[in-house]
């Protein structure tokens, strides 16, 4: 077996926060006493080990030790405890600018940072035309990269990161700042490194792009390992923590997922023609009191996986019988686009007599909406579906989840399936039996 280009062996880092600095040396002299600070552990014990030629992936929360593992890699910091060992050239994109003399030019920096990198001025000069097409700085690249923008100092600093022939690549999530176009870019050329045997290290909150980019993934949280493994494996193990962390965010209890619209003051009375409220109108012979998301088991919730079964249960109060009234429902994106709009009349479903109290159920087997904040509207109206008894907009907002091995991109993911490619059979003519 190959040598591992990186092995993590009981890393630990230790951080000093100040709370009473010096601000300066007279200072420290005339009040003497030591500053007092506090120690914060940006990462305990974690060992791992990335294998030559593979994908390496780093997630978890905000603050869970990714990016400091990065700069430990990278041999920015020093570890505390425990040791990292590289075996072969680092190239790193890890902060905007790092590496960058603002007064330096573009063309200036590309061999100042090849130097760094411990590439002779002859690989470098080799390499300068491929990074600056590779950049699209042309036209300032002989610019103090003082002037440049956010998005020019990434161009020019993965350009170089990735140009300059490099054998283990580290990258954080700084890519994204760039435009759209460029970070097409950015991922062909990482394909490309991939296929000539370059060991990469990334760091993105982009589960999906992790999924498919990394071979293995660990999950750090509060400067811990918690697992390590196969790419989809980890981040749907991670996805179920998040998932179950924003249910009880969103209190997902016994009282969760309701939308709380109890008629009160003012509230649609039978035959008031009006129905009080932002986002309300109906006569108000029949009204919609709540309307709640339930799960699988039949729990209340706000948020549930794409792909889970999911049912919406629209509580209403009859002030008088009303006959085949019209249920109907609208699922819009957070954008404000309506992606759907079933009622009970488009699914022929009858619905008698309604009076007094209670409830009409709308069941999906399986959601279709991908990742995101969504709105439901609920609505009741006659059998023409031209009068409408009860109308409440935006009456429940909730979330759409990313599911285990979650893939699909857009607003919905359609349930279709593929055929099997089918080659074309020509049928052979008198012309093609005489050319034979």
């Amino acid at each position: 077996m190959s040598t591992p280009a990186i092995t993590v062996d009981g890393l630990s880092k230790r951080f000093r926060l100040y709370t009473d600095r010096r601000s300066s040396l007279k200072e420290r002299f005339v009040r003497r006493q030591s500053s007092s600070y506090d120690e914060f552990w940006a990462l305990r014990d974690v060992s791992l080990t990335v294998e030559q030629g593979s994908t390496f992936g780093l997630i978890g929360h905000n603050g869970s030790g990714k990016s400091t593992l990065l700069k430990l890699m990278a041999g920015i910091h020093r570890p505390t405890s425990g040791a990292i060992t590289a075996a072969g050239r680092i190239s790193a994109l890890l902060e905007l600018g790092a590496g960058f003399h603002p007064e330096l030019s573009g063309r200036d920096n590309i061999l100042l940072n090849g130097s760094i990198l411990g590439m002779s001025r002859r690989q470098i000069v080799e390499s300068m035309d491929a990074i600056v097409e590779f950049s699209g700085l042309e036209q300032f690249i002989d610019t103090p990269v003082k002037v440049y923008s956010s998005g020019m100092y990434v161009r020019l600093g993965f350009s170089i990161a990735v140009n300059l022939d490099p054998q283990i690549l580290i990258i954080d999530e700084i890519v994204a700042v760039g435009d759209e176009e460029f970070q097409r870019r950015c991922f062909d050329h990482l394909y490309t490194l991939r296929r000539r045997g370059v060991t990469i290290v990334f760091v993105s909150h982009s589960l999906p792009l992790v999924q498919t980019l990394c071979d293995e993934v660990a999950w750090l949280d509060h400067g811990r390992l918690r697992a390590v493994g196969p790419a989809v494996e980890v981040v749907d193990d991670y996805l179920r923590e998040v998932n179950s962390a924003e249910r009880d965010r969103l209190g997902a209890d016994s009282s969760a997922g309701q939308a709380d619209a109890e008629e009160g003051e003012g509230d649609a009375d039978a035959g008031t023609g009006s129905a009080a409220g932002s986002g309300r109108r109906g006569s108000g012979e029949v009204v919609v009191t709540r309307v709640e998301l339930l799960d699988g088991r039949g729990t209340p919730v706000l948020a549930l996986d794409h792909g889970a079964a999911m049912t919406v249960r629209v509580h209403y109060r009859a002030h008088r019988p009303v006959e085949a009234p019209v249920f109907g429902l609208a699922f819009l994106h957070e954008t404000g686009l309506a992606l759907a709009g079933p009622n009970t009349r488009l699914s022929g479903t009858a619905t008698g007599t309604v009076a007094g109290e209670g409830h009409v159920d709308y069941r999906l087997p399986s959601l279709p909406f991908v990742p995101g904040s969504y709105m439901l509207t609920a609505a009741i109206t006659d059998a023409s579906t031209t009068h409408v008894y009860d109308h409440r907009d935006r009456v429940l907002a909730f979330h759409v989840q990313p599911g285990p091995g979650f893939q699909p991109t857009g607003y919905v993911a359609l349930d279709g399936q593929w055929g099997r490619p089918q080659p074309v059979t020509r049928r052979s003519s008198a012309a093609d039996d005489l050319a034979s």
